[in-house]
């Protein structure tokens, strides 16, 4: 009976042990696996050429815990790649953009680019300061575009990485001097690329001056949520604004602020890109397609929802959400099949759209828009999220 009582006790030691011993490795398995999650999310800095200046860009390459992946370089600070989820789980790359820094540099009509000093136009490259007429670079007709012939896309920007508890990103820094494309006033600009677990893409920008000066700071990423397979017209898109500022034949508002009920300039409720952009509406006609700002509805100055598209055969929807006022909507009218981007793909008619952050175009010349004027001793931010996720 004792022996019996002997190898009882032995058993229970045994098996309390192997409990102990399961217990610790599925602890440390867990452990692990939280690891393993931590280091996906991660920031890769790597050399992407040097400038025909000799100056040298690097890409960051920041990696969520889901293998969402967003690459920046510092020439421009473009978005090279944003990878995203479709329906199935399948990461595919959404932004236009190139393979090399050499093509962004020779032939890039703004791709993933930061834009400034103003994003958007200024008519007939002139506006008036506190008494003082300034005249900028013309380079879009007869009117001033995106900052001029160089813009805030094509300077290198100073990068650094920036990490918290649930994003990873860089912070970009620049210093646009007085005059620069005729702007007044030096211009420290800061802006933070971030990515975080809910597959939000974030830009946070940021200025001060030393001297009064305009400004209008933007992202202009063309995005197409089939991986570029096909065009955007079958996207389904719904802006948030039940005005839109009418423009005129080149494509500076006239001021008006017109309402979109019933016309083709109508998005507050999901409707094909292409369902009505072949419309002989004069707004239509002047731009080719749509290439005009809506006025967003807000109701202060926190974050807005200004935009949802949704892509039908990926069920991939982004939402894009912002402090501006305004967003720019462009529907790749100029995209003509002559260029050939990433991994070989030819980017034809209407192959991408922007959906750019904004104050009004031309706003220094219409004061009754919201006011662009930066002033000693002001700081200018605002922000913006691209929300990616799935829908049936």
């Amino acid at each position: 009976m004792a022996g019996e009582r002997l190898k009882l006790a032995g058993f229970v030691v045994c098996v309390l042990m192997l409990s102990m011993l399961l217990g610790s490795c599925n602890e440390e398995a867990h452990s692990t696996a939280e690891k393993e999650a931590v280091k996906k999310m991660d920031i890769l800095v790597t050399p992407f050429g040097k400038t025909p200046d000799g100056e040298d860009v690097q890409l960051y390459t920041l990696t969520n815990s889901s293998g969402v992946k967003a690459r920046i370089m510092t020439y421009g600070g473009i978005l090279v790649s944003l990878d995203v989820p479709d329906k199935d789980g399948k990461l595919g790359d959404v932004v236009l953009g190139y393979d090399n820094l050499a093509d962004y540099v020779e032939n890039n009509p703004y791709f993933g680019a930061l834009v400034g000093r103003y994003g958007n136009r200024i008519g007939k490259g002139k506006f008036t300061l506190d008494g003082k007429e300034y005249t900028l670079a013309v380079n879009n007709g007869e009117n001033h575009l995106h900052g001029g012939l160089k813009g805030f896309d094509k300077v290198v920007w100073k990068g650094s990485p920036v990490k918290g508890g649930d994003y990873v990103g860089v912070k970009l820094t620049y210093l646009s001097k007085d005059g620069e494309e005729g702007y007044p006033g030096n211009l420290n600009c800061t802006v933070v690329y971030t990515l975080n677990e809910d597959n939000e893409f974030k830009i946070d920008y940021s200025a001060t001056t030393d001297a009064a000066t305009v400004l209008n700071l933007t992202h202009h990423s063309y995005f197409n949520l089939t991986e570029c397979k096909r065009d955007i017209l079958d996207h389904q898109m719904m802006l948030n604004a039940d005005k839109c500022t009418p423009v005129d034949e080149g494509l500076i508002p006239t001021g008006e602020l017109r309402n979109v009920s019933g016309t083709v300039m109508d998005f507050t409720r999901a409707t094909a890109i292409g369902a009505r952009i072949d419309s002989d509406y004069e707004q239509i006609k002047f731009g080719g397609g749509y290439d005009h700002n809506w006025v967003l509805n807000k109701s202060g100055e926190g974050m807005t929802l200004a935009a949802r598209v949704y892509e039908p055969t990926t069920g991939r929807v982004m939402e894009v959400l912002t402090t501006e006022p305004g967003i720019q909507f462009y529907s790749g009218n100029f995209l003509d099949g002559t260029i050939t981007g990433k991994d070989g793909i030819v980017y034809k008619y209407r192959y991408g759209f922007c959906l750019e952050t904004q104050h009004f175009p031309d706003s220094p010349n219409k004061p009754e828009f919201p006011s662009v004027v930066l002033k000693p001793g002001e700081k200018y931010s605002h922000t913006t999220i691209y929300r990616f996720s799935v829908s049936d």
